[in-house]
């Protein structure tokens, strides 16, 4: 019996009915959350790592200095 058909079924059960299918289920469903073990997520630390080593400081200012070289200053 597929999904669809199940749920065929129960829209075709009355009111009260749904809610005693629904109350019968619920601790069911409970139970497996519960003992549903949690997948391990991987660690954000070395998320970058492949790319090889980071700049120092002093490229990194190498290189903000180039690029602030050429910004138009003014005097206010």
């Amino acid at each position: 019996m597929t999904l669809q058909e199940v749920i065929d079924l129960a829209k075709q059960l009355s009111t009260v009915d749904k809610v005693r299918l629904i109350q019968q289920i619920v601790p069911d469903i409970e139970q497996e959350l519960i003992h549903e073990i949690p997948t391990p997520r991987q660690s954000l630390w070395g998320l970058c790592a492949d790319l090889g080593k980071a700049p120092s400081a002093d490229e990194i200012d190498a290189a903000r200095f180039e690029e602030w070289a050429t910004f138009a200053r003014e005097d206010i």
